[in-house]
C-alpha cells in the first residue's frame, strides 16, 4: 500500500508546485505601497511658464536616493539638478534648470516606501503646449525583472522555512515528544532552518538591486550592501540571522539531549525549551512585523504585536500540519504517531485558527478600511481568495478531526495486542525459526550415538588414535558453533525485518489511519497555495492606501474642474486580458471654441498602461449635433493628447470614449458634462 500512496504524494506535490508557480506568474511586478497623492505641476497640466522645481506628494514617508526623482525633456535629456529634498512631511521636490523650452516633459520616480517595498512610476506635464516626446516609460516598474522574481521567490521560501521550523518544533514539544527521535521529523525541522537562513542571506544580497537598478550584476555590489544594512529592512534581516543562530542551538538540544533524557528529566527540560522556543519564534516573527505593513500606517503600535501573533498562529497550524503529514507517512513502523498526538495537534490547530481569525479581522480592517475595498482593490480581491482558502482548509481539518476520533475509538475498543496499526506491536510466532531449531537439536542428539556404536566395534584403541580423533572432533565442534552463531544472527535480522514489514503493513491497512493520512495530505496541499497567496498579499498595496490615493486624485481633478477645466473619469472593461481600467478625459478650458484635450488610461491600481487605440466623440443630443470624432495623438505610456478640439456651442455634451485593448476586445464608455 505504501508503494501505491507514494506516487500519489509525488503527483500532488507536483500539482501544488505548479499551482504556486501560476500564482507567482500572475502576480506581476510589486505594487506600490506608497501612492502618489499629488504633484506640482499636475499630471497632464499645461503651464505657461517653466517651473523652478517639480514636487511629488506621497501617501506616506519614502526613502530617496540621488536618482529617485528625474525630469526628462522631450529628447530624453535630464533637466533636473541636485538631489531631491524633503519639503514638508511627505512632499519631495527636485529643482530644474532655468530657461526650459516649450514641450512635454516626463517626471519619473523610484523610491522605497516606509513598509520596505519599492515604488516607481511616471507622468508628464507640458510647458507652453504639448509636443511629441522620445521618452518611453512603459518599463517603469519597481521590483520587476529577474531580480524581482528572485526576491519574490526568496520571500516565499523564507515564509515557508519559518512555518516549517516553528511548526515542526511546536509539534514535537506540544503534541508528540516521541517524535524527537524520529529522523524524518528531524530532517523536516532542520530543512526549515536551512531554507529560512538561505533565503534571508539571499534577500540581504538582492535588496540593493531590488530597490534600485534591478540589475543582476548589482547583487554582489558591496556598496549597495552597505547601504542596505543602514535601512530598516537591512536591520530586520540581520536580526533574523542572529536569531537563527539561537534557533540552531534550540534544534540541537531538542533533537539531541532532549531525546535522550528520561521522562522525569524531560518534563523540566520541556518547560525550558518551550519558553526559549517561544522567545526565538516571536523574535523571528518580529523581523517581518518591524519592517513591513504592520510597522507603518494606522495604529502601528498595536499592529506589530498582532502581526507577530498572526505569524506564530500560521506556523503552529500549517507547520504543525506539515510535521503531522511527515509523521504519518515517514515515521518508523515501530514508532507510529498515535491517536493522542493527533488529538493534541487538533487542539493546537483549533487554537491557532481562533488566533488567525481574531488577528485577521483586525488586519483586514486596518489594511482595507471599507467594505468596497474588498472588490475594488487588488489587495481586497487577494484577501477574499485567502479567506476562501482558509475556509476550505478548516473544512478539511474538520474531516481530519473526525478521522482522529475514529482512530481514538479503535484504540479503546481493541485489546492492546490487536492494536498493531496504532501501537506497532506484533506478537505472532515464527514457525520457520522453531522448525530450524528442532532440526539442529535432532542432529546434535544423534552425533554421540553414532560415536558410541563405532567404539564398541573396534575394541580398545591406541592412545595416539584417541587423542587425534578427539582433536578433530573438537575442531569440528568449534567450527560448527561459529557457523550456528552466524546463522542465528542472520535469522534474527531476517525476523526483525519481517516483523517491521508486518507491522507497517498492518498499520497502513488500518482504514482510520489511511483516511487521516489522505485528509492531512489534502490540508497540506491547500496550505501550499494559501502560503503563496499570503506572500502575494504582503507585496501588494493595501486597499486603504489605494483608496486614499484615488480620493486624493479625484479631489485634485475636482479642483482643476472648478478652475475652468473639465475632468471625466470612466471605468471600462473590454472583457479580454488586461481589459479593465479607467480612462480619464481632461478638457481645458472646457468652453466654446478651441480646447486642449488629454486622455489618460490607467489600470485599476492607478498605473498608466498603453492600449492599441483610443477615440473620443462629442455629441450634443439636445441640438442633434454630432458625434464629432477626435483621434488624439499618443504622447507617452497611457497618455494621448489633441489640440484645437472645437466645441461649437454651449450645452450638456455627451463625451464618448472608445478603447480597444486587443484586435477584438473593444468597448465604448460615455459621460455627460456641461461644456461652455
Amino acid at each position: 500500500m505504501t508503494q501505491t500512496i507514494a506516487p500519489r504524494v509525488r503527483t500532488l506535490v507536483l500539482l501544488l508546485l505548479a499551482a504556486t508557480g501560476l500564482l507567482f506568474a500572475g502576480a506581476g511586478p510589486v505594487s506600490a505601497h506608497a501612492a502618489v497623492t499629488g504633484s506640482a505641476p499636475q499630471q497632464g497640466a499645461v503651464v505657461d511658464k517653466a517651473p523652478t522645481q517639480v514636487s511629488l506628494t506621497f501617501s506616506e514617508k519614502v526613502a530617496l536616493s540621488g536618482d529617485s526623482l528625474r525630469v526628462l525633456d522631450p529628447k530624453g535629456k535630464r533637466v533636473d539638478r541636485g538631489d531631491p529634498a524633503n519639503l514638508t512631511g511627505t512632499t519631495y521636490a527636485v529643482k530644474l534648470h532655468g530657461g526650459l523650452p516649450d514641450g512635454t516633459y516626463t517626471v519619473t520616480y523610484q523610491v522605497v516606501s516606509e513598509d520596505s517595498h519599492p515604488v516607481a512610476g511616471a507622468y508628464t506635464f507640458s510647458i507652453g503646449a504639448p509636443s511629441q516626446t522620445t521618452v518611453s516609460v512603459s518599463g517603469q516598474t519597481a521590483g520587476g525583472g529577474v531580480v524581482g522574481t528572485l526576491y519574490g521567490f526568496g520571500r516565499y521560501v523564507s515564509y515557508a522555512g519559518f512555518i516549517v521550523l516553528v511548526g515542526g518544533a511546536a509539534f514535537v514539544l506540544a503534541c508528540w515528544q516521541r517524535g524527537a527521535g524520529v529522523r524524518a521529523l528531524q530532517r523536516l525541522t532542520v530543512a526549515g532552518w536551512l531554507a529560512l537562513t538561505a533565503a534571508t542571506l539571499g534577500l540581504l544580497l538582492l535588496r540593493g538591486s531590488y530597490t534600485g537598478s534591478g540589475k543582476v550584476g548589482d547583487v554582489f555590489d558591496l556598496d549597495l550592501l552597505g547601504q542596505v544594512l543602514q535601512t530598516k529592512t537591512g536591520a530586520a534581516l540581520v536580526s533574523r540571522l542572529l536569531l537563527l543562530a539561537a534557533a540552531a542551538l534550540f534544534i540541537a538540544v531538542l533533537f539531541g539531549a532532549y531525546e535522550k533524557r528520561e521522562d522525569e528529566e524531560k518534563r523540566d527540560l520541556t518547560f525550558g525549551l518551550a519558553v526559549g522556543g517561544v522567545v526565538v519564534s516571536a523574535g523571528l516573527a518580529a523581523s517581518w512585523a518591524m519592517s513591513e505593513h504592520a510597522s507603518t500606517g494606522l495604529q502601528a503600535g498595536i499592529a506589530m504585536p498582532v502581526d507577530i501573533i498572526h505569524l506564530l498562529a500560521v506556523a503552529g497550524w500549517l507547520g504543525g500540519l506539515a510535521a503531522l503529514l511527515v509523521a504519518l507517512y515517514r515515521a518508523p513502523a515501530d514508532t507510529p504517531v498515535d491517536a493522542s498526538a493527533v488529538r493534541r495537534f487538533s487542539r493546537l490547530a483549533f487554537g491557532s485558527v481562533l488566533a488567525l481569525v481574531a488577528t485577521g479581522i483586525y488586519q483586514s480592517w486596518r489594511q482595507l478600511g471599507s467594505w468596497t475595498a474588498f472588490t475594488d482593490t487588488r489587495y481586497g480581491q487577494l484577501l477574499l481568495v485567502k479567506i476562501g482558502l482558509v475556509a476550505v482548509l478548516v473544512g478539511i481539518a474538520w474531516v481530519s478531526r473526525r478521522w482522529t476520533g475514529r482512530l481514538a475509538e479503535a484504540v479503546v475498543v481493541k485489546p492492546r495486542e490487536e492494536s498493531d496499526p496504532v501501537v506497532g506491536a506484533d506478537t505472532e510466532p515464527d514457525t520457520d525459526v522453531d522448525a530450524d531449531t528442532d532440526v539442529d537439536a535432532d542432529a546434535d542428539e544423534k552425533e554421540p550415538a553414532r560415536a558410541g556404536a563405532s567404539g564398541s566395534g573396534s575394541g580398545s584403541a591406541s592412545a595416539g588414535k584417541g587423542a587425534a580423533a578427539s582433536g578433530r572432533k573438537g575442531a569440528a565442534g568449534s567450527d560448527k558453533a561459529d557457523g550456528e552463531s552466524e546463522r542465528a544472527a542472520q535469522l534474527a535480522r531476517q525476523q526483525a525485518a519481517i516483523d517491521t514489514a508486518r507491522r507497517k503493513e498492518r498499520r497502513d491497512a488500518d482504514p482510520n489511519r489511511f483516511g487521516l493520512r489522505r485528509s492531512v495530505l489534502a490540508e497540506a496541499g491547500v496550505a501550499v497555495v494559501l502560503l503563496a497567496v499570503t506572500t502575494m498579499l504582503t507585496s501588494t498595496e493595501p486597499g486603504r492606501t489605494e483608496e486614499e490615493a484615488k480620493a486624493a486624485t479625484s479631489a485634485s481633478a475636482a479642483d482643476a474642474s472648478s478652475a475652468g477645466a473639465l475632468t471625466l473619469d470612466m471605468s471600462f472593461d473590454t472583457g479580454g486580458e488586461d481589459g479593465k481600467g479607467v480612462v480619464r478625459v481632461d478638457l481645458d478650458p472646457a468652453r466654446v471654441g478651441g480646447n486642449e484635450m488629454h486622455v489618460y488610461v490607467q489600470r485599476p491600481n492607478g498605473r498608466a498602461f498603453d492600449i492599441p487605440e483610443v477615440k473620443v466623440a462629442f455629441t450634443l443630443e439636445s441640438q442633434d449635433i454630432g458625434p464629432l470624432p477626435v483621434v488624439p495623438d499618443h504622447i507617452t505610456t497611457g497618455h494621448w493628447s489633441a489640440s484645437g478640439v472645437q466645441i461649437p456651442m454651449a450645452g450638456e455634451w455627451k463625451v464618448s470614449v472608445t478603447v480597444r485593448t486587443s484586435d477584438i476586445d473593444q468597448t465604448t464608455v460615455s459621460k455627460n458634462a456641461q461644456i461652455g
